[in-house]
């Protein structure tokens, strides 16, 4: 006996459906073409003077120029970057309030026992804007001149010492306690509520050492009131051909880097997302900006949505990882 077979759609259905579509599709071509007709606000979850609050404010002004439109960046820190990552989440989906982050978006849930977001559904990537070593700084009048003498100074005096960083679990304190590990020294971590305050804490002696992203120390270093150890990239900075890579001095795979992001709520409509992935890729690839966030120690990568969903899918259980093997327990 032959089974019943599903009734199949009738023409006028599809033909329906492709309408309901075609409708949808061009209500969001439209919602585009107009956009945007009032300042867009870009969340930078950390304080000002950061990598990702430099990187947001140099791409936010060219792209409100590019869209006709104004840029207004608002920095929501604290949390690790989870407050004003967990704000942005829940916005409204209309491409007036999007997010510029650290890679404390794929650390964070490694790191932390709850957060107010969902990395791989709670945003639609923008582009992958770019990315910077982190650096091991010291104040000059510590008389420390290279990692060797950190190491030996820590080492003879296990209290003495301590570091700043942009906050838990971002990878510049990753990278300090790796290295304290692998060291084998005692270091005492103070976390800062983004780049900026640690950097400030180092120039004021509050700490002696910082683990931070290249870009807000990158100045201090060129003017000689902070001392650059080591980058942990694979290569030497180019503007800085004196300071060796971790690699260099014996630290196998020693590699940490912090990556900036940009990403709307989910549900944002495809059109809007194209066109901010668009502008801002074509932005990043104008020889003078790409030349002004290289000096400022951002290695541009300006890749599209794919490029940020596939480092978004690695990084999450890259860094976890990370955070079991360096003994951090979820908080």
């Amino acid at each position: 006996m032959t089974g019943s077979r599903p009734a199949s759609p009738s023409r006028r259905a599809i033909l329906k459906a492709g309408g309901v579509l075609a409708v949808a599709g061009l209500a969001g071509e439209a919602r585009a073409a107009g956009y945007p007709e009032r300042p867009i606000k870009v969340i930078v979850p950390f304080a000002p003077g950061g990598p990702t609050d430099i990187m947001a404010r140099i791409l936010g002004t060219h792209l409100g120029e590019a869209l006709g439109g104004t840029i207004v960046v608002e920095n929501r820190p604290g949390g690790g970057g989870n407050i004003g990552i967990g704000i942005a989440a829940h916005a409204d989906a209309d491409g007036y309030t999007l997010l510029i982050t650290s890679s404390a978006y794929v650390v964070n849930p490694g790191l932390y026992a709850k957060i107010p977001y969902d990395p791989a559904k709670d945003f639609a990537p923008i582009a992958e804007l770019g990315t910077s070593p982190n650096v091991i700084l010291v104040n000059p009048k510590l008389g420390i001149n290279s990692v060797a003498d950190l190491v030996a100074r820590a080492r003879a005096n296990p209290d003495e010492l301590n570091y700043a960083s942009p906050g838990l679990g971002t990878t510049p304190h990753l990278a300090g306690e790796l290295f304290k590990i692998i060291g084998n020294i005692q270091i005492t971590h103070v976390p800062f509520s983004g780049a900026g305050p640690a950097i400030q804490a180092i120039l004021s002696g509050t700490t002696q050492v910082a683990f931070a992203a290249l870009p807000p120390a990158h100045p201090h270093i060129e003017s000689g009131a902070l001392r650059a150890l080591a980058v942990t990239g694979t290569h030497r900075w180019f503007d800085l051909p004196d300071v060796p890579t971790m690699i260099e001095l014996g630290y196998k795979d020693f590699v940490s880097d912090t990556f900036q992001g940009f990403l709307a709520p989910a549900n944002t409509p495809s059109p809007i997302v194209a066109l901010l992935s668009t502008k801002s890729i074509a932005i990043l690839k104008t020889p003078n900006i790409s030349e002004q966030l290289r000096n400022d120690g951002f290695e541009v990568l300006a890749n599209g949505p794919d490029g940020m969903r596939r480092r978004i899918a690695d990084e999450v259980p890259k860094w976890r990882d990370i955070i079991a093997k360096a003994g951090i327990k979820p908080v």
